[in-house]
Parts: C-alpha cells; sequence; structure tokens
C-alpha cells in the first residue's frame, strides 16, 4: 500500500511541476504569433463522430457530420482570443468540408477561401499524397508578415506534422522545408 500512495503522490506531484511548464510554452508560442510569418494548422472544432454519415455529398451540409453547439461556440471562443491576443492574421484558408468553413467563419478572424489541398482524404475521400503535397508546399511558400491560418482535418494535420489533433486545437509551424518547425500547440477551450 505504501508503494501505491508514494507512486500516487509522485505523479500528481510531476502533473503540478508540469503546469508552469505548458503555461510557459504556450506564452512562448502566443508571443512568436504575435511576430508574425507563422502558420497555424487547425483542426475543424468539435463535431461529434468520426468520418461523415453515409449519402455524404460535399455540396449539402445536411449530408455532412457538423458543428455541435459546443463546437460552434469553441470555434468563436478561439477566434475571440486571436482577437484579444491581436494575433495578426494574413489570410484564411479551409477544407471545403463544412465543419471546417464554419469553424473558419464563426472564428471571424478574415475573409475565408475555400481550398482544397486542406479537404479531408479520410477513407479514400481524397488522394492522401496530392493533398499532402501541396498543403507542404502552400506552407513551405508562407512569406507574410502576418500568420497563416489553415482549418483542416485530424488526418491532415498527423500527415504533415506527424502527431494527432484535438477538435479545434491549433499546431503553430514555421514555414520551412519538411519537415516543419513545429513552434507550439494551442488549445483555446483547453485553457
Amino acid at each position: 500500500m505504501p508503494t501505491l500512495r508514494h507512486l500516487t503522490l509522485t505523479l500528481l506531484l510531476g502533473a503540478l511541476v508540469m503546469l508552469p511548464i505548458t503555461a510557459q510554452a504556450n506564452e512562448a508560442t502566443w508571443q512568436a504569433l504575435k511576430e508574425g510569418g507563422l502558420v497555424i494548422l487547425m483542426r475543424h472544432s468539435l463535431a461529434p463522430g468520426i468520418g461523415d454519415p453515409p449519402g455524404f455529398e460535399l455540396s449539402q451540409c445536411e449530408t455532412q457530420r457538423n458543428l455541435s453547439a459546443q463546437g460552434r461556440a469553441q470555434a468563436q471562443a478561439t477566434g475571440r482570443v486571436l482577437r484579444e491576443r491581436a494575433i495578426p492574421i494574413a489570410a484564411v484558408y479551409s477544407s471545403s468540408w463544412c465543419r471546417a468553413m464554419d469553424t473558419a467563419e464563426l472564428m471571424d478572424v478574415g475573409e475565408v477561401a475555400p481550398a482544397p489541398w486542406l479537404d479531408s482524404f479520410f477513407r479514400g475521400r481524397g488522394d492522401q499524397t496530392q493533398i499532402t503535397q501541396t498543403a507542404q508546399e502552400q506552407i513551405a511558400a508562407w512569406q507574410g508578415s502576418g500568420n497563416l491560418l489553415l482549418i483542416t482535418h485530424q488526418v491532415n494535420i498527423t500527415a504533415l506534422v506527424g502527431s494527432g489533433v484535438g477538435s479545434g486545437e491549433m499546431i503553430v509551424v514555421r514555414p520551412t522545408v519538411d519537415p516543419f518547425q513545429v513552434v507550439g500547440r494551442l488549445n483555446v477551450s483547453g485553457n
């Protein structure tokens, strides 16, 4: 029994020690974004479920998995935090899927342009190699003074940076040649 208590106490103390480190890392990421020139890869906000239902049609939102009320609030909160922190967003591109376009529009941080190179390729919906290669090229070419915001899907982000993301989570990268330099991860709703 003492060993279990010791292990529990050690794990708890370890978690408490990590909180300030995570907060410092987040502040460093926010500061880097404030300076501009970065790319924000964001997974669309919460849309419960996996994939899309049978009968999916890209041009018909009612056939897709869409944002929940919590997902809509999450997108609005993320946009509000970006505006409050004065993060310069120079361009916003989104997957054509309704949940991604809705996320981008609800954030209200700039005009949103649909980009097929951000569309999901989950379950063979698109050409993974072509979509990923085009996204890599677009990211590497970014030279704006502000930041480039890309709203896409979990599979796309995993293909680009090698790690998954939660709904509404952002991975901030420096636009260099593959592999991109990850500056940090942000999750507004997780703060």
